[in-house]
């Protein structure tokens, strides 16, 4: 007899569940256990005698990360697991009971939930945020993300010194040789005036492995110089100012360094998952966007249809559509975050290579008026399809013209620059924005009253 158990994940308290059968009729209800063996056998103890493990199917919502040893657990004893998403069971609940929310009613309402909402359910087969891939890409994600903080940060607190340090610096403060500089403390004028010339071009020297070094440690010493005529005599505390960008730069280099053991241990892990280099061949696809896509996307195999995998992305437009009226708008976004972003960034690559997606880019932009990163998220999809129909085939990608025949990279991009090249009068028109906002160039809000004549016909009083 099927069996169906719902259960209401906690993270640190108690978990609930019940029980119901193929009628949605309950065997038992709101039994608590934690996630321990000695728990979990005795809760798998409570079915009734003679009870198919094939025919369990447990109901589960993706409660942060402690639903991951409870899948696992129940797989191995051969029931099947499904993790609903918890908006829908939300709906469901507020359906259910109106005007009551507790654990044992989420446990009824996710064991009822395979009648009540049955495409609702999606089996779970992997490891989820257990897989070491697809937590590698979520955390090389976060800490790029952060070390970009930290150094638009650590460029802001350099305007206040002056515009002479940026252009001291170069455009990419990125470079390990002004972050060692700014980590060592010497955002003081005074410090750099006192270290001079030579131990400054030594010392840029030496950290750049030979790339800077008097010409360099000369915009130094006039940047440093600059600051001290822009700021009067005691007005700005330079070691305090000094102190708050070397913690900055210390921040950025010790997050380089992290990224930088993550990436060597993620191309690992993708050698392990993809050997063939399936996903690297693709174009636009390096070792971290491809770690990125395989991590986050999971297995290819699993999903249904290609539609499917592409609505998984949220990169597909949404659609609001009655009777004969319908319309599509902006990407759903209901996908993974950092699998989006991988695609994204590798379609803008991709339509630099394969002639057959630059025509596809140009098509967008040129005739259907599609701005640029909407043609992008066509883009990307497309991509998407592409690599999971290589991986299907076992295939590497190969870059094509628009009429079948393999090129060469190097055959590709001639191609594209010959045929694809996006004129730049639709380029600037494309990039242009209708919506009405506040931006740098219009400082007036949208909502601004006007400062001209009413437009508006008033209405007269007989006096």
């Amino acid at each position: 007899m099927p069996l169906r158990l719902g259960i209401d994940v906690a993270c640190r308290a108690a978990h609930q569940v019940s029980l119901a059968d193929e009628q949605g009729l309950f065997v038992w209800t709101g039994r608590r256990f934690r996630t321990t063996s000695q728990d979990l056998v005795r809760l798998w103890s409570m079915l009734p005698d003679g009870t198919d493990p094939t025919e369990v199917l447990v109901v589960m919502e993706p409660t942060r990360n402690a639903w991951v040893p409870l899948a696992a657990w129940f797989r191995r004893r051969g029931a099947r697991v499904v993790l609903v998403p918890p908006e829908r069971s939300a709906d469901l609940r507020r359906y259910y009971a109106k005007h009551t929310k507790s654990d044992r009613l989420d446990s009824q309402l996710l064991a009822r939930l395979p009648m009540l909402h049955p495409d609702g359910l999606y089996a779970e087969q992997g490891l989820g945020p257990g897989d070491a891939l697809k937590r590698a890409a979520k955390l090389h994600s976060t800490l790029t993300h952060r070390r970009s903080q930290s150094l638009a940060r650590l460029d802001a607190l350099l305007e206040i010194l002056g515009p002479g340090w940026h252009a001291a610096f170069g455009a990419d403060l990125a470079n390990r040789t002004p972050l060692k500089f700014l980590a060592a403390g010497y955002a003081d004028p005074y410090v750099v005036k006192r270290l001079g010339r030579a131990r400054l071009a030594r010392f840029c020297y030496r950290h750049s492995r030979g790339a800077w070094g008097e010409s360099h440690a000369d915009a130094l010493l006039k940047a440093a110089s600059e600051t001290l005529e822009l700021w009067a005599e005691g007005e700005l505390d330079y070691p305090d100012l000094a102190e708050d960008i070397a913690i900055e730069a210390r921040l950025a280099l010790q997050l380089t360094e992290e990224i930088k053991d993550l990436d060597e241990r993620t191309a690992v892990l993708l050698r392990a998952a993809d050997p063939d280099g399936i996903l690297t061949s693709a174009p636009g696809v390096a070792a971290i966007t491809a770690a990125a896509i395989l991590g986050r996307l999971g297995d290819p195999n699993r999903f249904t249809s290609l539609a499917g995998a592409r609505a998984f992305t949220g990169l597909v437009p949404s659609l609001d559509a009655s009777g004969l009226n319908g319309r599509h708008g902006s990407p759903t976004k209901r996908g993974d975050a950092v699998l989006r972003q991988a695609l994204f960034m590798a379609a803008g690559q991709a339509r630099r290579i394969d002639p057959t997606l630059a025509a596809k880019y140009h098509r967008l932009m040129t005739e259907a008026g599609k701005h640029h990163n909407s043609a992008l998220c066509h883009i990307a999809t497309t991509l998407l399809s592409r690599i999971i129909a290589c991986w299907r085939a076992g295939q590497p990608y190969q870059l094509r013209d628009t009429d079948g025949t393999p090129v060469t990279i190097e055959q590709a991009r001639a191609i594209i620059a010959d045929r694809y090249v996006i004129p730049k009068d639709v380029r600037a028109r494309r990039r242009t924005t209708t919506a009405t906002r506040t931006d740098r160039r219009s400082k007036e809000s949208p909502s601004a009253p006007s400062t001209g004549p009413s437009t508006h016909h008033a209405t007269t009083t007989a006096a």
